[in-house]
């Protein structure tokens, strides 16, 4: 049994798939039927290469590999194209999150929508309109090239459904995610975790999976539940963590200010907790806070203060371990039934990604 651990294999992984991403745009320009006058064409391929090579830890990429050695050691066809389509998806999400959020960096650089806005300062609906374009290709390539994989029509097909899927469901995600924040009332884990599994562990988790063992000749419907119940108890410990590190992590570590949260009045699993044990002047103080764009680095100070002197900070770790420990549990539920060294892989997966600093 190898003894590689989870950073090595992300590792691993990032680096091959970058060479691939790469060489995919390399190519791209000469595969789409753009018109030949065409200069915005090639400007977004540009800008969603930018984005797409940029950074990010390939942990979807690492899931759909991992998911295929459940079934088989040797190589398998087709994990390519599912990689390319899993983070093109991923560049669709962040296109247009950025637009939402009116996030001005991503991953060390202008977001797409800044960089058109920057483009066109005068034309705002134009770089409003090219932005969400160029989200909407990102999602059309996503699909295409798992169409385009040389792979027999049923399982193509069968992976393009779970691509659809996960995007679907990643799309309701998003409403749902803004419908809790115009909620009057503090959302309870119920909600939370419902908009953390549309949100993030369908597109994240489970669809990397279901292509890995599609791609591995398994089927993953006979294992639905099983894999869904996986992949949302990750999901929520992602969320969790994301959470838990907008507030009470290094901002140096993690290359982005704390208090992203609070500043745009999310109703995050911090801050619900937050609001649910604060006293009446803390709560005056949270409340002040949330919501305000101009919130200061003192006042978020403030609210972080409450969190860690009312057990909030303590409390997430916890409910963050204690999630990633029934995740383990479900995986070790595989070990009959697939490759041990991939079972244990993916048992270790859940508590390594809550500790990891950033």
């Amino acid at each position: 049994m190898t003894t590689e651990q989870p950073p090595d294999r992300v590792a691993r992984y990032q680096r091959r798939f970058n060479t691939l991403f790469a060489e995919y745009f390399d190519t791209l320009g000469t595969t789409l039927d753009a018109p030949s006058f065409s200069r915005f064409t090639p400007d977004c391929l540009d800008l969603l290469r930018d984005l797409s090579l940029r950074g990010g830890k390939r942990m979807r990429v690492v899931l759909l590999h991992e998911a295929a050695r459940l079934v088989s050691s040797d190589p398998v066809e087709g994990l390519d194209a599912a990689a390319l389509s899993i983070e093109l998806l991923q560049t669709h999400g962040l296109v247009h999150d950025d637009l939402i959020d009116d996030s001005a960096t991503r991953r060390g650089g202008p977001t797409t929508y800044y960089a058109y806005r920057d483009r066109f300062p005068r034309h705002p609906r134009a770089a409003l309109a090219l932005t969400v374009l160029a989200g909407d290709l990102a999602l059309a390539l996503s699909l295409r090239a798992l169409l385009d994989a040389e792979l027999p029509v049923a399982v193509r097909q069968a992976m393009v459904e779970v691509q659809t899927q996960a995007a679907a469901d990643t799309f309701v995600g998003q409403i749902v995610d803004l419908e809790r924040d115009f909620a009057p009332a503090v959302p309870d884990d119920e909600v939370l975790h419902e908009v953390a599994d549309h949100k993030s562990a369908r597109y994240s988790v489970l669809a990397p999976l279901k292509l890995g063992l599609l791609a591995a000749g398994e089927q993953p419907a006979l294992y639905e539940q099983e894999l869904r119940r996986y992949a949302r108890l990750v999901g929520i410990c992602g969320q969790m963590r994301d959470d838990y590190l907008d507030l009470f992590g290094d901002a140096a570590t993690m290359g982005k200010p704390t208090g992203t949260d609070i500043r745009e009045g999310r109703h995050s699993y911090t801050v619900a907790r937050l609001l649910s044990v604060a006293s009446g002047s803390e709560r005056v103080v949270v409340e002040a806070a949330l919501g305000n764009p101009s919130c200061t680095p003192e006042a978020v100070a403030a609210v972080r203060e409450i969190g860690e002197r009312r057990g909030v900070a303590a409390l997430m770790r916890e409910d963050m371990r204690r999630y990633a420990e029934q995740a383990r549990l479900v995986a070790a539920g595989w070990r009959p039934r697939w490759r041990e060294e991939a079972v244990a892989f993916f048992e270790g997966l859940p508590r390594w990604s809550v500790d990891r600093a950033g």
